[in-house]
């Protein structure tokens, strides 16, 4: 064999073991630390659950992965700054379902937003989440029948929110049309930042999930007056719904889940999706979920899609019939 020949025949070899296949980095993959986006501050209740997850997959996974948080205008800053990271599984989105309606209800220009059903690779649904409504005991408020009585007496009213558009805003205001009142809106940027608001009755009522407040009301500095789920849960055993106190179109729950950036290589995807199936079934997660009134969903990643898809269609609706705003 000339030399001539033996060298390209040799740089031929060389380039293709060079090349590694999306399969191969797959198989491979972590090989360095992951972020977990979270457009939400610490504090919350969605920031714990991140913080959960994101320990079982470091241990699972062999690689740290590390919770950002970056929150900031109904968590699109954080939910847009995940979706432009590079497809590669090294970058994750950890999001309640706010992340469906934001970019609407803040009316983004979808040039530079994203895409809330089309926009990422779901990855899993993680969990559902009660929510909750919650009073100051200086207000008296014990029932629904309490709330409505007193939005009613013509004394002001206001509750609290985790943001405009969020579950707990549409159950409010779902609220408010069905009885006929109109308790004001107070919004925050996550549940963290309102919790001491409910607890100085700077705020009367708070929407809520339950993990944040649970400590409140076991020391009687917060009443737990319903639950705006369609079914009461086991997790706050003896909390009647909104719908059993006289309020049966008032029904709305809280779900999240993991997403990646669109383009995000399938086996990764599949590889994420099968380790937190896993960790949902743990005991200790399950229980640690349950502090924060959430219950593991699970499933293929279509799952996620299909919840999140649903949502979109029913909440544009329901923000448009309630003439919900970005206030």
């Amino acid at each position: 064999m000339n030399r001539n020949r033996r060298f390209w025949m040799f740089a031929s070899l060389a380039a293709t073991l060079t090349v590694v296949s999306p399969l191969s980095q797959a198989q491979a993959y972590p090989e360095r630390p992951i972020t977990m986006i979270v457009s939400y501050p610490p504090g919350g209740d969605t920031d714990a659950m991140a913080r959960l997850y994101a320990e079982k997959l470091s241990t699972r996974l062999k690689q740290s992965v590390v919770v950002d948080n970056k929150p900031g205008a109904g968590g699109t800053v954080g939910n847009t700054l995940a979706l432009r990271a590079k497809a590669d599984g090294y970058t994750l989105l950890f999001t309640p379902n706010p992340f469906t309606t934001a970019p609407g209800l803040l009316r983004l220009n979808p040039a530079t937003s994203y895409d809330p059903v089309n926009g990422f690779e779901p990855v899993i649904q993680t969990g559902w989440q009660s929510v909750l409504v919650v009073a100051h005991p200086d207000t008296g408020i014990k029932t629904v029948r309490d709330l409505v009585s007193q939005a009613k007496s013509g004394k002001p009213l206001n509750y609290g929110s985790p943001g405009a558009g969020s579950p707990m805003h549409i159950a409010a205001e779902l609220l408010n049309r069905a009885a006929g009142i109109n308790a004001q809106h107070i919004p925050y940027r996550g549940i963290g930042p309102m919790i001491p608001e409910l607890l100085t009755g700077r705020i009367q009522l708070g929407y809520t999930t339950y993990g944040p407040v649970a400590q409140h009301i076991a020391a009687g500095k917060l009443v737990a007056v319903a639950l705006t789920d369609p079914e009461r849960t086991q997790l706050i055993p003896g909390l009647a719904t909104v719908a059993e106190q006289g309020y049966p179109s008032v029904k709305e729950g809280a779900w999240h889940g993991i997403m990646a950036p669109k383009g995000t290589p399938a086996a990764v995807i599949a590889s994420l999706n099968a380790h937190m199936n896993e960790i949902l079934k743990m005991p200790d997660v399950i229980e640690k979920m349950a502090v924060f009134g959430a219950r593991p969903a699970g499933g293929a990643p279509d799952q996620l899609y299909k919840v999140n898809s649903d949502d979109y269609v029913r909440l544009t609706k329901t923000i448009s019939d309630l003439k919900i705003t970005a206030d």
